[in-house]
């Protein structure tokens, strides 16, 4: 069970004694009661706690989650205030109980939400609220779990992780130290990294944002500023809401190599058209039968949105039949077009970009800078435009990166995931999108081989399940990592029982 106070000596002795000579509290786990530490306590994390809480299996474990935030739930996407930040998926697909649809419309309905939001319904009827307030319900779902003691919030930064016997031990900033029979990873993505050079040439610049994900980091640009904004997907379309919604009426050029911009959702809702299931062999094979289907489903009077829900919900299968190579060649050559159709945006949102797209005070450019200078605060781009369309010269005021996560970088990210990964623990991907991990999803050593205690859950695990960016699909690997690490539990309950009744007949 843990133990909270002062801390005597033993394991991690020193490093507790120096925690309380700072004053900070200390946690220690003493024998007795199995753990499973869950670090990362945004909607992943918290979906894999609130279940494995609710499963018989983990009755006798205590749940703990390292946690920064105030509330477990919410993490990078949903602890916002900004206004214009909304759910890009209809409430109504937004459910955390994939028996219950309902789930979260029910839960604004109860507390009379979306209140003093009356953009939350779009035309076409459907409710995108506020995302904070989809970390609200996040949040509430867990609540009574952390009430009742069946998780235990440490609200602090995990700074080291170490193997240690068969157990895995876990610091936190504020003097926590666990032992944990199993580990989950649930951590967020790495920060965004701007293009080549222009980091070393804007660092320090008053109006440049290298991470739109820090509180507060479009305050500093002011309402006539003219913004260079740096990707153009779903980040810049937030970002662009954002400027607007807030007054910053200056004009807006955003850019990246192809100018693909997130779309919006369909008109009317349609069922999701074409099957994909048969193996496609190469990347190309699957690209021709998409581009068949969407001019199928036209005749028939679909969107291509309809294509791209069916190709979501097959991700899986699809994903799994490709070999390797050709997965890198997809994420090389045809993820950027994946990712304007696939994460749309909310219609609110679409409707403030296509509004400064036709009035001429946002440009979406593709093409790639040549040469960016600083002269005190201004900043002079030279921008060559795709397929030798010319050069254009720009002066801006500010510059926003939007590149989305650097998941390559995703070890060096944090102490703990660099400490893991040199011990062996951790590698990357075979494509570039995150962790290693098996079809159990459990981390992969350096080897190859599976760590039975050691699970990723969420986003970083799309090298191996391929679709898991979209909530509906996070939720759903959430539970499934829930399910694998309580059948790890039953396992071990049963050979312990197993090995006590043995012991037992022997003493007889």
């Amino acid at each position: 069970m843990l133990e909270t106070g002062r801390a005597s000596a033993g394991r991690g002795g020193e490093d507790r004694r120096g925690a309380e000579a700072e004053g900070r509290e200390v946690t220690i786990v003493s024998g007795g009661c199995p753990t499973v530490v869950i670090i990362g306590g945004g909607f992943t994390g918290a979906v894999v706690a609130a279940n494995l809480a609710r499963d018989k299996s983990m009755e006798g474990w205590q749940i703990a989650v390292f946690e920064p935030r105030e509330c477990l739930g919410c993490g990078l996407a949903y602890d916002t205030d900004d206004p214009a930040h909304r759910v890009n998926v209809p409430a109504g697909r937004m459910s955390l109980d994939p028996d219950d649809a309902d789930h979260f419309v029910r839960w604004m309905e109860l507390r009379g939400e979306p209140r003093d939001d009356r953009d939350a319904r779009a035309p076409d009827g459907h409710l995108y609220p506020r995302r904070g307030l989809f970390g609200r319900y996040v949040a509430d779902v867990v609540a009574p779990h952390l009430g009742n003691g069946r998780i235990v919030h440490h609200r602090q930064r995990v700074i080291s992780v170490e193997r240690r016997g068969g157990d895995w031990e876990i610091r936190g900033d504020a003097g926590s130290t666990l032992r944990a029979d199993v580990l989950v990873m649930a951590t967020t993505h790495p920060a965004p990294a701007a293009p080549a050079g222009i980091d070393s040439v804007l660092r320090g610049h008053p109006r440049y944002v290298s991470d739109t994900t820090v509180p507060g980091a479009l305050a500093a640009i002011r309402p006539n500023d003219h913004i260079l904004i740096i990707g153009t997907g779903l980040t810049a379309a937030d970002v662009i809401a954002s400027l607007r919604t807030t007054g910053r009426t200056g004009p807006i050029t955003a850019y990246s190599r192809r100018g693909l911009r997130s779309r919006g959702h369909p008109s009317r809702t349609q069922d999701p058209y074409g099957d994909f299931t048969a193996p496609s062999r190469t990347a190309t094979e699957l690209l021709v039968r998409v581009r068949r289907a969407v001019a199928d489903a036209e005749a028939d009077g679909f969107s291509w949105h309809a294509v791209f829900d069916a190709l979501r919900g097959q991700g899986g299968e699809i994903w799994r039949s490709l070999p390797v190579a050709e997965r890198r060649r997809l994420i090389r050559h045809l993820r950027p077009f994946w990712d304007v159709h696939r994460f749309r945006i909310a219609p609110q949102i679409d409707a403030i970009v296509r509004a400064g797209l036709q009035s001429g005070d946002i440009r979406i450019q593709a093409g790639r800078i040549d040469r960016l200078e600083r002269n005190g605060d201004e900043i002079a781009a030279t921008f060559r435009r795709r397929h030798g369309a010319g050069i254009e010269h720009w002066n801006v005021d500010a510059v926003v990166v939007t590149t989305g996560p650097a998941h390559k970088a995703v070890l060096k990210s944090q102490p703990w995931l660099e400490t893991l990964s040199a011990d062996g623990y951790l590698q990357p991907d075979a494509v570039g999108l995150g962790l290693a991990c098996s079809e159990t999803s459990r981390a992969l050593d350096r080897q190859g081989r599976e760590t039975e205690t050691l699970f990723i859950a969420g986003p970083l695990a799309r090298g191996t399940f391929g679709e898991l960016m979209g909530l509906p699909q996070v939720n759903d690997h959430a539970i499934f990592v829930a399910e694998q690490v309580a059948a790890f539990a039953r396992g071990r309950g049963a050979a312990e029982a197993a090995l006590a009744s043995v012991d037992a007949r022997s003493v007889r």
